[in-house]
């Protein structure tokens, strides 16, 4: 799965760039996409330590704490 490019510019844009290059919106693409990874896994352990199969709201904060 990748992420669209126009979110993640408006990120970028939101964070205060005037201008945002291909390259600057790839890498962050990728990384958010690593963070959601490593994120989901975590939320993943947490719902399997408390003996569910479905990963819930709390499980994915309690993962990004």
């Amino acid at each position: 799965m990748s992420l669209p490019n126009a979110p993640i510019e408006r990120i970028i844009r939101k964070a205060g760039a005037e201008r945002v290059s291909e390259g600057a919106v790839e890498e962050l693409k990728h990384a958010l996409e690593d963070l959601g990874d490593e994120v989901a896994a975590e939320a993943i352990r947490m719902a399997n330590h408390a003996n569910r199969n479905t990963v819930k709201e709390e499980d994915v904060e309690l993962a990004t704490q």
